[in-house]
């Protein structure tokens, strides 16, 4: 048992390391979440380490995982995609501290784990739909005009809107959108911009100016 647990250590570290560090702060770049998911996945697997090492009960494991799953980070509000890294930190803990005796398995499930993270929140999968929580300065009374609002305010496609709530007397609208945020053009050389025509080129050609000894325009000089 000490032999396996041995092993387990480091390849629970290797493993919320990769989560934390190599695939998490890599894309959200959040220092302190990427510290408490280490603190979590360190405390989870000493504690269900320790559990095993003494033969507790799986049915005390199992309760540890669902006092830990219902704890909040009460600091600040985060997101649901935090929190599946959240709940993946603790899912290696408990892996790699129940099942150091079975090390095959136990790396089979943080590969398994790992991997489907890093596909889940790949930076192509889902990236560019986006849901914005809006307070609008007008109601709208069709689901067109509505639409074309919030296309120009977000300036993607319209994928799904919700509305909350309305409030005649403020005049205001409160709208749940889901959003599909555009691809960004490629950087080059900006296009010139297209020259005048004549017609233009006259229209905008400043009117002459007086002439100081007979105080009309230039082309009426030639009536001397």
């Amino acid at each position: 048992m000490t032999v396996a647990l041995l092993l387990a250590v480091p390849i629970n570290l290797f493993s919320i390391a990769v989560l934390s560090a190599a695939i998490y702060y890599r894309r959200h770049h959040r220092p302190d979440l990427m510290l408490a998911y280490i603190a979590l996945n360190v405390g989870v697997f000493t504690a269900s380490a320790l559990m095993m090492s003494q033969q507790v009960g799986m049915a005390v494991a199992f309760g540890l995982f669902g006092v830990l799953s219902i704890l909040r980070l009460r600091s600040e509000e985060i997101n649901h995609r935090e929190v599946g890294y959240f709940f993946v930190a603790l899912a290696l803990g408990l892996v790699n501290g129940i099942g150091s005796s079975m090390p095959l398995l136990m790396l089979g499930l943080n590969l398994l784990l790992l991997a489907t993270m890093f596909v889940a929140d790949h930076p192509r999968v889902g990236r560019r739909m986006e849901r914005r929580l809006l307070m609008l300065d007008t109601v709208h009374h069709d689901d067109a005009s509505l639409r074309a609002d919030l296309r120009q305010r977000l300036g993607g496609e319209i994928l799904r809107v919700d509305v909350s709530m309305v409030d005649y007397v403020r005049d205001t609208m409160r709208v749940d959108v889901r959003f599909r945020v555009p691809r960004p053009q490629a950087t080059g050389t900006v296009p010139a911009a297209p020259s005048a025509t004549a017609q233009e080129q006259s229209e905008a050609r400043p009117l002459a100016a007086p002439s100081p000894a007979y105080g009309h325009t230039q082309p009426l000089e030639r009536f001397r």
